[in-house]
């Protein structure tokens, strides 16, 4: 059954980034790009709902792609218990990006698997006939006053952006950009949507052309 899709789009900018390549290991280094489940994060930050679920499809890059290490005491829950118990931290050491910003791009489709949504979601999607629709209309209204659902951020949570909300007719893709492949990608850690278990994606052969990254479609995001 076909499915009805609405546009959703916004813009991010800040300071640092850090989109994590999970096969970096202890000194994290960061993917040239968000990678899907970020994007999406970004999007449910500024309005969540678990009766829809978010597409992302595209993301314009619009600064410069720039590295830069970056250091911090690190005082969660992996350090040694040793470490915990008399209170101490470690540096992690990391390869972040500066200066960038960002145009996302994503569909927003009705959650169809209603097994696990809370009470207060079944009751909102009963009021609705179109709850992609209504979604694509809050978050645009959200969006244009600067409201959030929690504060957006570019990759970790420490990352907070300089700007989020409509796209700007001032920001410009950057199209002088080389070809970057990426030949692994993480694409979503809970890849069976709201309630789901972790379960780990990724998109292989990946590429980064004239400043756009375009993610594959999966017809099994749709279906599940």
């Amino acid at each position: 059954m076909t499915r009805l899709s609405y546009p959703i789009e916004m813009e991010i900018a800040g300071c640092t980034a850090m989109w994590t390549r999970p096969d970096t290991g202890d000194c994290p280094v960061s993917y040239p790009a968000p990678t899907y489940s970020a994007v999406k994060a970004i999007f449910e930050s500024i309005l969540w709902g678990p009766n829809i679920e978010i597409i992302p499809n595209k993301v314009e890059i619009c600064m410069p792609i720039q590295y830069h290490s970056y250091t911090t005491n690190y005082k969660g829950p992996l350090r040694n218990l040793s470490v915990i118990k008399n209170g101490g931290s470690y540096q992690l050491f990391a390869t972040v990006l500066i200066d960038v910003c960002y145009k996302l791009y994503a569909n927003v489709i009705p959650n169809h698997n209603k097994k696990c949504l809370p009470e207060n979601a079944l009751n909102w999607d009963k009021k609705t006939t179109s709850p992609g629709h209504a979604y694509q209309n809050i978050f645009q209204r959200r969006l244009k006053r600067g409201q959030c659902f929690s504060i957006p951020a570019l990759g970790w949570r420490e990352f907070t952006p300089s700007y989020f909300g409509p796209l700007r007719d001032s920001t410009r893709v950057i199209g002088g950009l080389p070809v970057i492949s990426i030949p692994s990608m993480l694409r979503q850690v809970f890849s069976k949507g709201y309630c789901s278990p972790v379960s780990f994606v990724y998109d292989t052969d990946i590429v980064i052309k004239n400043g756009v990254l375009e993610y594959p479609f999966w017809s099994t995001t749709h279906d599940k």
